[in-house]
Order: C-alpha cells, then structure tokens, then sequence
C-alpha cells in the first residue's frame, strides 16, 4: 500500500490528509510535494496523520525535514489527529519537539496567521 494524500488549501495554510503506509519513495514524494507547496508561497502546513497506518524511517525522514525547513523559516509544522503509533515514535527518538501537535485540523488551524 502507497501513503496517497488529499489537499485542501486555506489561505496561506495548506492541509495535507495522507492516508496509508509513508514509507520508502512514497515518503520522499510526499516530501518534495509539501516542499513545492512552500516554495510557492504556502507559509503554514497542517499535517492531519490521523489515517496514516505506518511510517518506516524514510517517512520519519520526510516529516523531520519537513519540521526543520518550516523552523529554519520561523515557521512550525503542525501536526493534527491523533495517530498513537506516530507520536510514539516521535516521542521514543526524541523528535517530538520539532512539530506542534494539535488534537485535530481545527486545532491547528486556529493559531494560523
């Protein structure tokens, strides 16, 4: 199974709903569409990862880039929906720290400029 990924766009904040398995080349794909989405002009990104089924270390590659190019912007990448088995893993390497995480898309969407 492949990470497939909705979009919806709202204002300067794009939302991405992957669903599936991140991993491998599906996860470095994943990874160059959300950076065209911000050299383009996209300022916020929300990542609901609620029906994510699995992330393997390229998928947790891609989402950490993803964190660092958004703070080396003065942004954040904001993660919402709550998927047990992704924070887990964020939490157990200690990356956690790198992503703002909201309960739901309307969470993070509400400290959106």
């Amino acid at each position: 199974m492949r990470v497939e990924c909705t979009r919806e766009k709202r204002a300067q904040v794009q939302v991405l709903r992957p669903h599936g398995v991140m991993a491998g080349g599906d996860a470095e794909a994943f990874e160059r569409q959300v950076r065209d989405s911000l050299e383009s002009g996209t300022r916020d990104i929300v990542i609901d990862i609620s029906q994510l089924a699995f992330v393997d270390s390229r998928g947790l590659e891609a989402l950490v880039g993803l964190a660092e190019l958004q703070i080396r912007n003065g942004r954040t990448l904001k993660l919402a929906g709550e998927q047990p088995i992704v924070q887990e893993v964020l939490e157990l390497t200690e990356l956690s720290p790198l992503f703002e995480m909201h309960r739901d898309v309307k969470g993070a969407l509400e400290g959106c400029q």
